[in-house]
């Protein structure tokens, strides 16, 4: 298994615990709609996640072997995300906006934190 793979399983990992604990707010707290706004945005960003996955995958085979390179995917992702946005705006008695674009970037603060923290750690060894 490549270091890229085990990586995306790991964010897949940490998604879904939050994901989890969205669910478990909406379920005991009183702030229904900013947790299932929360959980609808991570979902698709969720999504967005494995596109990702699967569009790199897809571009280094095409790489291997030497084909022709399509696009990332980049508009996709980007009307994924504008379709949660207009859902929750259709029905703001269910999802809180701001929630769901918070949701949206659940994945990328994910990977953000895990970047910081594998460089605090590479640093530290190399002390």
């Amino acid at each position: 298994m490549t270091e890229y793979t085990m990586t995306f399983r790991r964010y897949i990992k940490i998604t879904l615990f939050m994901l989890s604990f969205f669910v478990l707010g909406y379920g005991v707290t009183s702030y229904q709609s900013i947790f299932l706004g929360l959980s609808f945005g991570t979902l698709f960003s969720l999504y967005n996640l494995w596109s990702m996955y699967s569009r790199i995958e897809r571009l280094g085979q095409a790489v291997i072997n030497q084909q022709k390179v399509r696009t990332m995917g980049s508009l996709s992702r980007l009307l994924v995300g504008g379709l949660a946005v207009l859902i929750a705006m259709r029905y703001p008695q269910f999802f809180n906006l701001l929630s769901v674009v918070i949701g949206l970037m659940t994945v990328y603060i994910i990977m953000l934190i895990d970047s910081l923290t594998k460089t605090m750690r590479t640093s530290k060894e190399k002390r």
